[in-house]
């Protein structure tokens, strides 16, 4: 009788760190100091986002954390190394390690860490360590339709546009999110981590 494959083992938590940004494991701990990244910007007010209020960050963790013991995501907080501060947060999520193949996405930045260069080195760590360290296939990024500045982020990093699920969910004030789906593939990688390097190591 021919074995039964073995059902792959969920991700571990990991650090991943470079010369700006360092992405740690999620931890309750992070709570104040998460909070007070979203005060800087009030982002959560943006009807098309999703980011915590400070009031729901609690919440927020927890949902995250518990997404992290069932398989389904690894979140991390993201602190900027140059202030040592707290700066938002990031995710593995729908993951599917048969694959293997992920989405990063559940991302925000306090406003301070636009416009850095941070947020590049971030998607430069997830990304190596998706398709060096995990052998994903492909990797997915999405947004809402209407969060024109995310979009213009994510096609900055060379991801193509998959499609856009109409109806996808419904937004935190009622209506209803129009999702693009953009991607990476495998093959494209190693083209899309010499641009991502390129655009840390330009001069600004």
């Amino acid at each position: 009788m021919a074995a039964t494959p073995l059902a792959p083992l969920p991700l571990q938590p990991v650090t991943l760190q470079g010369d700006l940004v360092a992405l740690v494991p999620l931890a309750t701990g992070h709570h104040d100091a998460l909070c007070d990244a979203a005060h800087d910007g009030e982002l959560w007010r943006l009807w098309y986002t999703s980011v915590p209020a400070p009031e729901a960050m609690a919440a927020e963790i927890a949902r995250r954390l518990a997404l992290q013991e069932a398989g389904a995501m690894l979140p991390f907080t993201v602190i900027d190394r140059r202030s040592g501060r707290v700066v938002g947060q990031t995710t593995y999520m729908n993951i599917d390690l048969a694959g293997p193949r992920l989405e990063i996405g559940s991302t925000w930045y306090a406003r301070a860490a636009h416009r850095s260069g941070l947020n590049t080195e971030a998607k430069l760590l997830l990304l190596g360590y998706a398709f060096e360290a995990l052998d994903c296939l492909a990797v997915e990024l999405r947004t809402h339709f209407m969060n024109h500045q995310s979009r213009r982020a994510i096609e900055r990093l060379g991801a193509r546009l998959d499609g856009v699920l109409r109806n996808h969910q419904r937004a935190k004030d009622g209506t209803l999110r129009d999702s693009c789906v953009y991607s990476i593939i495998s093959s494209e990688w190693p083209t899309v981590r010499s641009h991502l390097t390129w655009q840390l190591e330009k001069p600004r």
